[in-house]
């Protein structure tokens, strides 16, 4: 019996498809990467009986990065990279191992069906799940094809079906076009990130953010807020006046009119006018018209409208918005989320959508309603040729629902109910009016008819008071003739739906791609969000724009980006070689990098006059070991160190706290130690400035502390603290904390393990002897004869944290997600947990994997 392969993007969307197929008559079980289930199932394909056997993957499988060297900052001219530098694809979550749980799944199997999103970035996952399958699947050679893919809108039981009955062939143009775009944002974006990046931090100590980095979608962005600032920056405010009159018709309502001139901006003038107005007695009525005018229901939902709605109307930014709409796709709710297009195919069942809101109890009697009487037609949109507007596939309470979620849902649903309902009638009345020789006006609506406002109740027509009834030739006694003098105002910062709109407008990044550019420039600290969602630019972000504009204005121009995008797309329609577009934008983007280099003198007069030099930032905390003076610990975004005598700068672990560790000096380079922490209840651990930045020996990596330093004898290496292996990951240690006392813990020096243990305790320490059962270093406790947990009111204690029976109660779980046994008695000598200490003189022996690491050690995670 054949066998066939189908993938979907995510697991929960593997699910959904599977119970869909297989009418819920599936088995289900994990697959070796823990992440990714599969369900199996048996059916029928290509007229024949086979085994299905639907699976997932995380997203992307690979990622595109430089190659070894390539990698480093210090190594490499970042002119290099645009040319030089070679690339490879690489896992893009090691820890999944996703190529191997595909390979294993893949292996025997007849046929594969791709189920990947249907835009372009799930076409070019599509060919990344084919590198890693290809290989292992059955070959076929009778001429039969063994690819297949799935085109789906929404995971309801007709598409789903249908589009298994309707099955393809991948799209390589929309993958090669996406390849394009990534090698294309990898090489311009690291080459000019690291070149600023480097030049700035090196120069000032409060920029306040760990990256200066460059995109070429982010930039234009980041271009767009600050265009806006400078507008409300260079804003002259400028007085006016307004001639307002109020007038009644006997014991009427008073009308206020609207002057015809609007306003002038001389005052005498105004003053003139009102004079004239104030000879005469009444207001006379010059015409009346009555007009039935009509406000159109919305075209079709698509993604840029939705993000623009959801950030102005709920509140909610673009990425966290976008999170939710594919939950609730993925769940079932709602149509693919991803979509440029705003009109319906002529095909699409909009009866069958509504049908499925008759009973939802906040719209049920609209629904009804319109149902009887007969949808109306939706409004032609657009019709981008990817997939149908967004549109919600089934029924939804708030309780089912919630939060955010049930807002996103109800405004699509509230919106698609009013795209197939009728437009809103009203009458508009407009009465004109002369006071001596200046003419005015006022005008009133009323509703004929409300039709789709009765489902969009925030555009309907807000209730009038209704106009008198008058005729051409009537007066109206004045009340008040008055001047009223005002000032213009400046435009407000850009709210993100502006923000989206003019993205879109000049082609910046794509629909998928518009929240993750606005969340780039809200992490660099270059726009903070203020209140109503207006973006601010921050100093930084001022200066970089400014400085590009200085240099080379189309470094953050929409125009150049735009034109690329279009590149991009003629790759994706077959129109245009992937070589030659790469390597032309490519040669275009290295000349304005040489040139940025050489003329970034202009952008740095810029950051001189906003930014404090390193030298005047900070205050004194460490010793230097080459001069023996204080240098200065700059806390802002990066922090680090910095000599102003040597004039140079030492990188710091980040996010956490750094202080003077004890005066305690290095070794090895008579630099004072400083010691890093995440807080009370996570980690810390003692660094050298000097090692952190310069590995002392070659089995060390940059940015090690003193908890992974192989160094043969210094008290605070790994070889004197580290007790065993840790019991999740497979290459960290578990290292005292020296310094955690009274609460004592040890922490994993690679992964967020954190154990407790020996509470009150007085001291600890790490023995130089080991465990003969498992090879972990032997602990030497020490305990206050009132505080001693120890039996026979011992105080002290040596033995193994894993083994010893008498530590069993002192090394607790706390705030753990699962309990497990410490002890398992009677089961003779487990395999070794050796802390690691083999690989220079003096060390024990390398580490030996537990059986069961979870099992042996009570740890939570922080």
């Amino acid at each position: 019996m054949k066998t066939v392969l189908m993938v979907a993007e995510k697991p929960s969307l593997a699910q959904s498809i599977a119970k869909i197929l297989s009418r819920g008559s599936m088995s289900t079980r994990k697959g070796l990467n823990g992440a990714c289930s599969v369900h199996e199932y048996m059916g029928s394909f290509m007229g024949q009986s086979v085994r299905f056997k639907m699976t997932s993957v995380c997203g992307h499988v690979m990622t595109l990065d430089f190659i070894g060297k390539y990698n480093s900052w210090d190594k490499v001219d970042p002119a290099e990279l645009f040319s030089k530098a070679p690339t490879e694809k690489k896992e893009a979550n090691p820890k999944l191992s996703m190529v191997k749980f595909l390979q294993v799944e893949g292996r025997g199997c007849d046929y594969i069906v791709l189920w990947l999103d249907c835009d372009k970035e799930g076409e070019n996952i599509c060919f990344e799940v084919l590198d890693a399958v290809l290989p292992v699947i059955n070959k076929c050679y009778s001429g039969e094809r063994t690819v297949h893919r799935a085109k789906f809108s929404s995971i309801t039981d007709m598409d789903i079906c249908n589009a298994m009955n309707r099955l393809g062939e991948p799209n390589q143009n929309e993958a090669l076009s996406v390849d394009a775009r990534q090698e294309l944002d990898l090489r311009i974006g690291c080459a000019f990130t690291r070149f600023q990046t480097k030049y700035f931090q090196g120069k000032y100590g409060n920029l306040d953010s760990s990256l200066i980095s460059f995109g070429p979608c982010q930039t234009p962005t980041l271009g767009f807020c600050v265009e806006r600032h400078d507008k409300i920056q260079s804003f002259k405010p400028e007085a006016y006046w307004v001639l307002q009159a109020k007038v009644s018709q006997e014991k009427d309502n008073t009308l206020v009119l609207d002057w015809d001139r609007v306003r002038v901006f001389d005052r005498e003038i105004a003053q003139t006018f009102l004079l004239i107005t104030k000879m005469a007695k009444e207001a006379m009525v010059e015409s009346l018209s009555r007009k039935e005018k009509v406000k159109q229901r919305p075209l079709a939902l698509n993604t840029v409208e939705m993000l623009r709605v959801a950030s102005s109307a709920l509140g909610m930014g673009p990425q966290h918005t976008m999170q939710i709409a594919e939950r609730l796709y993925t769940q079932g709710y709602i149509s693919y989320p991803r979509t440029e297009t705003t009109h319906y195919p002529e095909n699409f069942d909009l009866k069958g959508s509504l049908r499925q809101q008759a009973n939802n109890p906040y719209w049920a009697e609209t629904v009804k309603a319109l149902l009887a009487e007969g949808i109306n037609r939706p409004r032609k949109g657009f019709d981008a040729g990817d997939h149908p507007p967004i549109t919600p596939m089934r029924s939804a309470t708030e309780a089912e629902l919630g939060g955010d979620a049930w807002r996103l849902y109800e405004y699509i649903t509230r919106h698609f109910i009013a795209t197939i309902s009728y437009d809103c009638k009203y009458l508009q009345t407009i009465i004109a009016f002369s006071v001596g020789p200046e003419r005015f006006t006022c005008s009133g609506k009323t509703v004929l008819s409300p039709g789709y406002t009765e489902i969009m109740t925030w555009q309907a027509i807000p209730q009038e008071e209704s106009l008198p009834t008058c005729e051409r030739g009537d007066t109206f006694n004045i009340e008040e003739l008055k001047l009223l003098e005002k000032q213009t105002s400046p435009p407000d910062y850009l709210t993100e739906a502006e923000l989206i709109t003019l993205m879109e407008r000049h082609g910046i990044g794509t629909d998928a791609s518009i929240p993750v550019h606005i969340n780039n420039v809200c992490q660099r600290n270059y726009v903070t969000v203020e209140t109503g969602r207006r973006l601010k630019p921050t100093n930084l972000g001022i200066v970089l724009v400014h400085g590009y504009y200085k240099i080379d204005s189309e470094l953050v121009l929409p125009t150049i980006r735009s034109a690329v995008e279009k590149q991009l797309n003629l790759i994706a329609q077959g129109k245009a070689d992937f070589q030659q577009v790469l390597n032309h934008t490519l040669d275009i983007f290295k000349r304005k990098f040489h040139y940025f280099v050489d003329s970034i003198a202009g952008m740095d007069e810029l950051m001189e006059v906003s930014f404090s030099p390193l030298a005047a930032t900070g205050k004194p905390l460490s010793r230097c070991g080459k001069c023996h003076r204080f240098m200065k610990y700059i806390q802002a975004k990066p922090s680090r160190l910095h000599c102003s005598h040597c004039d140079e700068t030492y990188t710091l672990p980040q996010n956490g706290t750094i202080k003077l560790y004890k005066e305690l000096r290095c070794p090895l380079d008579d630099f004072e130690l400083v010691l890093w922490s995440s807080g009370s209840r996570g980690k810390s651990y003692p660094l050298c400035p000097y090692c952190y930045n310069h590995t002392p020996f070659r089995d060390m990596k940059k940015g090690m502390g003193c908890n992974e330093c192989t160094h043969p004898t210094c008290q605070h290496s790994l070889g004197m603290l580290g007790i065993g292996q840790c019991v999740e990951c497979e290459n960290g240690v578990l290292v005292l904390d020296p310094t955690s006392g009274p609460k004592w813990k040890m922490a994993c020096n690679k992964c967020n393990v954190i154990v407790h243990f020996f509470e009150n305790a007085h001291k600890v320490r790490v023995s130089s002897e080991n465990c003969d059962s498992c090879d972990a270093a032997l602990v030497d406790v020490d305990f206050n004869k009132t505080k001693s947990p120890l039996p026979g009111e011992e105080t002290q204690h040596s033995g193994c944290v894993f083994c010893d029976p008498v530590f069993q109660d002192l090394v607790e779980l706390k705030h753990a997600a699962m309990r497990h046994p410490m002890h398992r008695g009677g089961q003779g000598k487990r395999q070794g947990r050796g802390r690691g200490r083999g690989r220079r003189p003096g060390g024990r022996g390398n580490p030996k994997k537990p059986k069961d690491k979870m099992a042996a050690l009570a740890a939570y995670f922080v």
